[in-house]
């Protein structure tokens, strides 16, 4: 199927590189205001187009699906005028610069029977979608408490906190790997801005789940050192996911604490660690052949528009506690889609 990419910016290079190595896609266009930036980015792609209007890219019946890579606030422009054109949709994150954004993005696509879908790109490598099955297949027991450091030196952003930066990534992975009856019921965020950017530099942020586990994110633009990693516990096994290492990315410890039901005597088993082994693909590739296989089966991808919807769920609470000092906040429910 014909696909256009919108932007070529910082990301847009990387989709238009993954549609062209994507079987059952056909990539047309790159569309951006800075024609000269596409065409460079194009180089040896010679049989697309570079052009600056978005107007000629969505009336182009050879144009099924379109990729969107633009700042945040320009997302429920693009995306609706490409939904109101009867394309699919799949678009970087965050789904929208708000929730009622959001939602809009995701009832207009419902309404055309179009694929919209998120562009999470961590839930398609082969750590997480391991993780996906061990969590969701109950091999590590009931889920206790998940622990997420996301920190490095860098980017400052000029327009968004760190947690609207970085906290959509482990929001997404904590959304593809759950099972779906836990889900974030209410939030808690702490920040500060100790070099006077305008925002908060450093976060941490508290999720309350269903199933009474808590679920906490650590991120930071300040750290010298560059952390990746997340440990997901469970009544039976805890995971550890280090994604800065490719030699060991994932450790599975069947150790843990037993509370004996009878006289609530704690024991602490210690059993074997297991480090899976996992291929190296990129992930992104994945997220074309999710979008790709999605709109051919007529069924939702894995990080479709309400996976988007509630990461934003979070992110909007999230805001809010910050604002009002770290107390908790309510989430708002998104629904599953109806088949």
């Amino acid at each position: 199927m014909g696909i256009a990419v919108v932007g070529a910016g910082y990301w847009g290079p990387n989709l238009v590189r993954n549609a062209q190595a994507t079987p059952g896609l056909h990539l047309k266009y790159l569309c951006d205001l800075d024609v000269d930036r596409a065409e460079r980015v194009l180089g040896e792609y010679s049989t697309v187009r570079a052009t600056p209007s978005l107007d000629d890219v969505l009336a182009d019946p050879e144009v099924q699906a379109v990729a969107i890579a633009t700042p945040a606030a320009t997302h429920l422009t693009v995306a609706m005028a490409a939904l109101e054109a009867g394309k699919h949709v799949l678009v970087e994150k965050p789904l929208a610069a708000n929730f009622t954004d959001g939602r809009k993005l995701v009832d207009a696509a419902d309404s055309r029977g179009l694929t919209l879908m998120l562009d999470h790109t961590f839930c398609y490598t082969p750590a997480v979608q391991h993780l996906r099955s061990l969590v969701r297949g109950g091999e590590i027991g009931e889920v206790q408490f998940i622990d997420s450091v996301r920190i490095n030196l860098g980017l400052v952003q000029p327009d968004v906190d760190v947690l609207w930066d970085l906290a959509p990534h482990d929001l997404s992975i904590f959304e593809a790997i759950l099972p779906d009856h836990v889900v974030p019921v209410e939030v808690a965020a702490h920040g500060s801005d100790p070099i006077g950017a305008g925002q908060a530099c450093v976060a941490h942020l508290t999720v309350r789940l269903s199933n009474d586990a808590i679920s906490h994110v650590h991120v930071n633009w300040l750290s010298p050192t560059k952390i990746r990693t997340m440990v997901i516990g469970g009544s039976a096994r805890t995971v550890v996911w280090d994604d800065l290492n490719p030699s060991q990315r994932l450790s599975v410890y069947d150790r843990g604490v037993d509370l004996g039901r009878e006289q609530k005597i704690i024991s602490y088993r210690s059993g074997d660690m297991v480090a899976p082994a996992l291929p190296e693909r990129e992930a992104l590739r994945g997220v074309m052949a999710e979008f790709a296989a999605s709109i051919t089966e007529g069924r939702p991808p894995l990080t479709d528009g309400r996976a988007g919807l509630r990461v934003l769920a979070v992110l909007e609470a999230a805001s809010e506690s910050l604002a009002n000092g770290g107390a908790f906040v309510p989430v708002q429910r998104v629904e599953s889609r109806v088949s």
